[in-house]
């Protein structure tokens, strides 16, 4: 618990607060209606709104050995959390010494660090070991230590009766379906990384290409091909990108790989935001370089016809 009242002493703001709880992972739609109510809530009551979250994701410690991977990096996770009105965003360490607390300890330490007076979360939420800080129970806490407890109706899609969640995020990307994955997220979805060095096959093929750094721990699509937008350097770039192994070359770990249309130059060491925008194609091995070269140049072309 030390390290827990450590890094809420650390971050949160001076005065009093409304707080939301959660990991946040996609910062989707639903997370930000919850957000947005909290900062009105806080705003009505002269309270500073602030969010609470963790890393690594809870699973990861519940669950050792499942796989699991992140919609949104951390770093960009607490960027949408504070685009969004958030004074501040405490990042705690989620380790299984923190899942056995209860949830009064755990509110006790918000009341006592972070001075929280208002807590917004969604109505299924819960909090504390086993999950046993349902939201009637959180208003008997508040009760005790001095906080009020607003659940917020969950959000669900136009046309559906099914919440938006994290898992269906998921389940989108897993099929390659950007629109839906875009209209969850109210954004498109985007990778983003460094400008790496790699086997320079662009060169070969007519096409150059930005490799793109990914940690193994992001969510990504299927294989395949897809229209995207390139934002470097305060700079927009309508490009196509692929993303896969490169079965051509007999490759065997996946790689990002951005072709910037319209585009001359070397961006290696820059930082690059990919948004992927529509899916053209799955992943497909080439005869040679002069198929997989004509195949590409019909991708750009699909590309160009899409932007305009």
């Amino acid at each position: 618990m030390l390290l827990v009242r450590d890094e809420l002493s650390r971050t949160a703001t001076p005065g009093d607060h409304a707080i939301s709880i959660g990991v946040f992972d996609g910062v989707h739609g639903g997370h930000r209606m919850l957000i947005g109510r909290m900062i009105d809530e806080a705003r009505a009551r002269g309270l500073t709104g602030g969010v609470v979250t963790f890393h690594p994701h809870p699973v990861t410690v519940v669950h050792p050995d499942e796989p699991f991977s992140y919609i949104e990096s951390l770093e960009r996770r607490v960027e949408l959390l504070r685009e969004l009105g958030a004074a501040f965003v405490s990042v705690l360490t989620f380790t299984s010494e923190l899942q056995q607390v209860s949830a009064a300890d755990f509110t006790r330490l918000l009341v006592e660090e972070a001075r929280m007076r208002l807590l917004v979360v969604g109505e299924d939420f819960r909090l504390g070991r086993g999950g046993e800080g349902t939201v009637e129970r959180l208003r008997a806490i508040g009760q005790e230590q001095g906080f009020e407890v607003l659940a917020v109706p969950l959000l669900a899609d136009a046309g559906a009766v099914d919440r938006i969640s994290s898992t269906r995020v998921r389940e989108a990307l897993a099929t390659g379906n950007m629109d839906y994955v875009s209209a969850f997220l109210g954004r498109p979805y985007a990778i983003r990384g460094p400008v790496l060095h790699g086997e320079e096959r662009g060169r070969q093929i007519g096409f150059r290409t930005l490799n793109v750094g990914v940690t193994p721990d992001r969510a990504l699509p299927p294989n395949g091909v897809y229209v995207t937008r390139a934002l470097v350097d305060e700079r927009t770039y309508c490009a196509v990108t692929n993303i896969g192994t490169r079965p051509t070359f007999d490759g065997r770990n996946t790689t990002v790989e951005t072709h910037l249309l319209d585009f001359e130059g070397d961006l290696y060491g820059h930082v690059v935001t990919v948004e992927l925008l529509h899916r053209l194609r799955g992943e497909q091995k080439f005869d040679g370089l002069d198929a997989l070269s004509a195949q590409i140049a019909q991708d750009v072309q699909e590309t160009r016809q899409w932007f305009s």
